[in-house]
């Protein structure tokens, strides 16, 4: 007996990104991207590490996606290393260009469906030089470089995701400083907000000029719920600014072609926002195919004059409220947070394209046991919670296609290094030996069903 049976076709796939799996950071002509110069300061990653050898998926996808069919998965998201494509930002590497068609070829092969994803945090260390994404000419250089790629595989990939996350890629890594490029400047992060919304603009005419008509092209944008902490007005208004800040200055210029005012109002104080040029936003609302929607946790908020919350002072702290449950990370396991934001979409967006919620996953501390196995009963709680609630929302009229886990593998975990677990598959780094653990066997079920169990038999 099953509760939850998804739309006939539905996309269950697994995703991992670039820098986070691949390693081999020397080969094939690769040049070196951000996170390569970031992580080489070990005091910028909790363990010290940096991604130079991660996964070893560069030299072991085949195995890894033999592993992935095990599970029965039916796509594959996965990043392109713009430095192994375009190792200056601008000259074509066709040793790298051509690894990524073969993976694409494995997966098809293997019956697996690739969604590729364009940008996931790894700039090429000369555009950075040259001012990253702080300068305009990034974006038309991403544009130019999506478009490469697409002429190469798009006979192969149905599904691009232009862009991953640009709030964490603006915030975390230009103004709080904890991610790369590392840089402390608001002004800077707010053009980098806009450039990387932009460049997602070029980048879709460019998809859609291309010569791969059955081509999908959506954005990835990491989403929350903002809870005050309290009923107090000041609260409630902390939390408005939270969602503004992290959620409505990504939605609104992509889905409505506007900047939300009230944060325009906020930020111009603290910075020049000359970076806005006439047309832009007309190119960043270019249509949507689907809108990918990472989803994690809700995030609790309460007014603090003098915190940043790793943002231009926005005046607000996040607050871990008692009787909760918390992942590795430090976040709340809410999965209604799922609904809500999904319900909150469908209301506040008319004409709100097709989903696929591109990033769902948690990190728990997966000990193995004496015979090498992981019984990760809390992250299948976690999924089986999260997807219950993508279930609900469905049900209550919102249009999802597709879920991806987050991740397939362990990996390395940007600024925690390889402390925080996000995977279906266990990887021990010293071997490289893989292991599925009992979240991969719980989804394996879910996706042959394409349901979810009765609860009695949900959560093993």
């Amino acid at each position: 007996m099953t509760v939850a049976t998804f739309p006939p076709g539905f996309l269950w796939g697994a995703a991992t990104s670039a820098y986070q799996v691949e390693g081999a950071v020397d080969a094939d002509g690769r040049g070196p991207s951000i996170w390569d110069t970031f992580a080489a300061r070990p005091e910028h990653i909790a363990d010290g590490s940096t991604g130079a050898e991660a996964c070893d998926h560069y030299h072991r996808y085949p195995e890894d996606l033999d592993l992935a069919r095990r599970i029965g998965i039916t796509a594959y998201r996965f990043s392109v290393a713009w430095p192994r494509v375009l190792p200056d930002g601008r000259t074509l590497n066709r040793r790298g260009l051509d690894h990524y068609r073969r993976v694409a070829e494995a997966c098809r092969q293997r019956g697996i469906t690739p969604m590729v994803t364009c940008y996931h945090w790894d700039l090429p260390q000369p555009l950075q030089d040259r001012g990253g994404w702080a300068h305009r000419d990034t974006a038309e250089r991403f544009a130019d470089y999506a478009a490469t790629v697409h002429d190469a595989l798009g006979d192969l990939v149905p599904w691009w995701v232009t862009v991953n996350e640009p709030a964490v890629a603006a915030w975390a890594g230009h103004s709080a400083g904890v991610h790369a490029p590392g840089l402390r400047d608001t002004g800077r992060a707010l053009a980098a907000a806009h450039h990387l919304l932009l460049g997602h603009g070029l980048a879709t005419t460019r998809l859609r000029a291309g010569r791969h008509p059955d081509t999908r092209v959506g954005i990835a944008l990491n989403l929350t719920v903002a809870v005050p902490a309290t009923d107090a007005a000041e609260d409630v208004a902390a939390a408005a600014r939270f969602d503004g800040h992290h959620n409505r200055m990504f939605l609104d210029p992509v889905l409505t072609g506007a900047y939300p005012r009230d944060m325009l109002d906020w930020y111009a104080p603290q910075a020049d926002l000359g970076h806005l040029h006439d047309g832009d936003l007309r190119t960043i609302a270019a249509p949507l195919d689907f809108l990918g929607v990472n989803f994690y946790n809700r995030t609790h908020v309460r007014a603090d004059p003098s915190a940043t919350a790793g943002s231009p002072a926005l005046r607000v702290a996040e607050v871990r409220p008692d009787g909760l449950t918390y992942t590795e990370m430090g976040w709340p396991v809410e999965p209604d947070g799922l609904r809500q934001v999904l319900c909150g979409l469908r209301e506040r967006y008319p004409g709100l394209p097709p989903v696929h919620i591109t990033e769902n996953g948690a990190a728990f501390d997966d000990v193995p046991g004496a015979d090498g196995t992981v019984d990760d009963r809390d992250r299948v709680g976690y999924l089986d919670g999260h997807l219950r609630a993508l279930h609900a929302a469905i049900a209550a009229g919102v249009d999802v296609r597709g879920y991806f886990a987050w991740s397939l593998l362990d990996n390395f975990e940007w600024a925690m290094g390889y402390t925080k677990r996000f995977g279906l598959i266990a990887v021990d780094y010293p071997t490289q030996r893989r292991t599925l653990k009992s979240s991969a066997t719980w989804y394996a079920r879910v996706v042959a069903a394409n349901a979810l169990p009765a609860p009695d038999e949900g959560k093993m």
